[in-house]
């Protein structure tokens, strides 16, 4: 067994001087010696031994000491200041505590918006620095700030690929997840974790190419309150609907929105029992946007179902004018791995304006729509609605 590194520093210690005044002779000897005994190669162990201890003179009046393996590690000043963390920490927050591939991308647009409705007040250095910041430099930089937080992002459905193997039940266009107005739909329970009685249903409609998404609260899983949901939504979307696809639950699969679908000509298809990945789409905005916006708690009174919604429409502004999504676009496998490749992130509003498929009509309506938007703004309103949903909830749960 060889020796342990504090043996080796200790034999190098005590050879060193002898080394240095040894002859030539002596030297190759001692440095068959050496070698045998810590495992070196002869360059290094030579190289170890003329120098450790040696004494070099530098600056007038001080002597420096060389010492075997130690670190000497180099100090320089951060390029990415506290002032910089700081704005970066507000635009973090703003932007509701996303990682850095989706927040770097959109740091071009955002900085000048909030700099513009006066979220920001800093110097063109500062600017230009948070410009230019990488996803690997932002997570890094808020990295401890992440921690205090304990900021969430997981999801317990996991998206996975989008399977059109289920059964149509009536195709008026071939359906295609790349053009504008193919869309997943569902109800999120808030039922929390009592399934019993009546209890609020938030309906969920996300654009499959853009990423698009509508939520409205109904008072329950009554297929006429979906179907009535589903129109207002249907209404405020900017683009027209051309597909439906849903889960096998009775609130979709019925005759009032399968002939709902017949009379528009469009496209109906539902998945396969028990596959939720055929919904991936809108199971993963599920959590994003539902979930993280209202919770688990259980909602069933008429006053939560109205700020339920009061607060859904101003959540549709913020995630889709300023929340960036990616998109996985393809896989590869290595080995036993599967590798995903996601494109650049991008918020459903500029997906809408890359969109081929669009009007330029409806593009001006959005850009209108955008300038007039500041995101701060919306995430404060947004929190203190968020809040007076809360102070409903504990009223009710103290009078029940």
């Amino acid at each position: 067994m060889g020796l342990t590194m504090k043996e080796k520093k200790a034999v190098t210690k005590e050879q060193a001087k002898r080394y240095r005044r040894a002859s030539r002779k002596e030297k190759g000897v001692m440095l068959n010696e050496f070698t045998a005994l810590t495992g070196y190669n002869r360059t290094y162990a030579s190289y170890v031994l003329s120098r450790h201890g040696r004494e070099v003179k530098g600056v007038p009046g001080k002597v420096f000491v060389g010492e075997f393996r130690k670190k000497h590690t180099r100090k320089r000043e951060s390029y990415y200041g506290m002032d910089v963390k700081k704005e970066l920490i507000k635009i973090w927050e703003i932007m509701d505590y996303i990682c850095g591939k989706r927040l770097a991308p959109v740091m071009s647009e955002l900085v000048p918006k909030l700099i513009e409705h006066g979220e920001l007040d800093i110097s063109d250095e500062i600017k230009e620095k948070l410009l230019q910041i990488s996803a690997p430099t932002i997570d890094r930089i808020l990295k401890e700030e992440r921690k205090k937080y304990q900021v969430k992002g997981r999801s317990g459905t996991k998206p996975g690929t989008l399977l059109k193997k289920q059964i149509p039940i009536r195709t008026y266009a071939q359906w295609n997840e790349n053009k504008v107005g193919f869309v997943e739909i569902d109800l999120v329970g808030h039922e929390g974790g009592n399934p019993r009685g009546e209890f609020v249903q938030s309906l969920d409609v996300t654009d499959i190419a853009t990423c698009w998404t509508e939520v409205q609260a109904v008072r329950n899983k009554a297929q006429s309150r979906v179907f009535e949901a589903l129109k207002i939504i249907e209404d405020r979307m900017p683009f027209e609907l051309l597909g439906i696809d849903s889960d096998n639950g009775s609130e979709f699969i019925n005759y009032q929105l399968i002939k709902y679908c017949e009379n528009n000509s469009i496209t109906f298809t539902r998945s396969r029992t028990g596959k939720k990945n055929d919904n991936c789409y809108i199971e993963q905005k599920n959590y994003s946007v539902v979930r993280r916006a209202v919770g688990y708690a259980r909602y069933d009174t008429d006053k939560e179902l109205r700020i339920l919604n009061e607060l859904y429409e101003l959540l549709r502004l913020y995630i889709n004018y300023f929340q960036p999504v990616m998109k996985c676009v393809g896989k590869t496998r290595e080995g036993g791995k599967v590798k995903r490749i996601y494109d650049k992130a991008r918020t459903p509003y500029r997906r809408m304006l890359e969109s081929e498929h669009l009007q330029e009509s409806t593009k001006e309506e959005l850009k209108r729509v955008y300038e007039s938007l500041n995101p701060a703004e919306l995430k404060r309103q947004i929190t203190k609605i968020q809040n007076k949903l809360v102070r409903a909830k504990t009223r009710t749960s103290k009078t029940g």
